[in-house]
């Protein structure tokens, strides 16, 4: 909400129209000395060009506008805003994203399917309230991103570093639920869930995906499974990040959904399959919804002051007249 410090300081915008009205009753007039050396009987002093009269008017409003900016500024407005700080810790939801080759498959909404998963996560951050996100990427071995926080700037600028064929081109859901429970066992938080988004099945990896959900079971760790993609043949554009060779053509899609199913029942989550991005969206909102815990907070206020910015205005602005009336036009100010 935007509010002033000074707001008398807004009197002194009376100043213009009383300037304009004395010099228009010809009170108010720069000091001058007539000395007539001849009688010539010339015109009297007209614009050579229509163009120098618009520079001069023009010229004249900017200096306007540049007084009109040096008194907001000594109003000193400020945006006043209020920001929610978090006395206790909210849930955390730790996001296992698949970066395997078939990621790059574009059958959600004509883009790939990692980057229609990157593009859902973001959009159910701001209703999220106090919950920390985490990130741990998936290939054929799985490694944390960012661990859980509520910066969520943070957690969006490593969510876009992440690309098809990072890890490598297998997928180790047993390694990526068992990373993402490793970095949740210890935390104090009320509610804990991962939240797998793969389109494929275990394929790689040294632990097995059941026990990776044994250990989310085990530490009170929530386990959700989306199965992203639609089956048959899709198309897939797919640059290699080690040789940078370009592979592209269809994909057969096919995988087994009961695996994901009976990995999100055993710990308690539960198994959604989206073909759209519409329905990963909505996935991902209620999962978010499930999960949410009651938080206490105060509301903190920030001030933004915008001295500076009017005040620099001014600034631009009077240089502006001058250097017109000056150099352009040739006046002595």
């Amino acid at each position: 909400m935007p509010v002033v410090q000074h707001p008398g300081a807004f009197f002194l915008l009376l100043a213009v129209p009383a300037l304009y009205v004395l010099r228009r009753l010809g009170l108010l007039k720069k000091p001058s000395f007539s000395v007539t050396m001849a009688d010539w009987n010339g015109m009297p002093f007209v614009w050579a060009r229509p163009l120098e009269r618009f520079v001069h008017l023009f010229s004249g409003v900017l200096f306007v506008c540049g007084y009109i900016c040096v008194v907001i500024a000594m109003a000193d407005p400020v945006i006043v805003r209020q920001e929610k700080v978090y006395t206790s810790r909210g849930t955390e939801i730790l996001f296992v994203l698949d970066t395997s080759p078939s990621m790059a498959a574009k059958d959600v909404a004509e883009m790939s399917r990692l980057e229609a998963a990157k593009i859902a996560v973001r959009q159910m951050l701001p209703d999220s309230g106090g919950t920390a996100f985490g990130l741990v990427a998936m290939g054929s071995e799985a490694a944390l991103i960012v661990p859980p926080t509520i910066d969520k700037d943070l957690f969006v600028s490593q969510l876009d570093t992440l690309y098809v064929g990072m890890l490598g081109d297998g997928t180790a859901i047993g390694e990526g639920v068992s990373t993402a429970v490793y970095h949740l066992a210890a935390s104090s938080a009320p509610k804990k869930c991962v939240v797998v988004v793969t389109d494929g099945e275990n394929n790689a990896g040294k632990i097995h995906p059941q026990t990776g959900a044994r250990l989310a079971k085990d530490h009170g760790v929530v386990l959700y499974t989306l199965g992203i993609g639609t089956h048959g043949s899709v198309p897939i554009e797919y640059v290699d990040p080690v040789s940078g060779k370009v592979y592209s053509g269809y994909l057969d899609s096919q995988f087994d959904s009961a695996s994901l199913e009976e990995l999100a029942d055993y710990a308690g989550g539960r198994y959604f399959g989206v073909e759209t991005s519409g329905a990963l969206y909505s996935a991902l909102s209620m999962i978010s919804n499930s999960e949410q815990t009651v938080q206490t907070f105060y509301l903190k206020t920030l001030e933004e002051s915008h001295y500076d910015i009017f005040l620099g205005v001014a600034a631009l602005m009077f240089v502006a007249a001058w250097l017109l009336r000056r150099l352009y036009i040739g006046e002595q100010i």
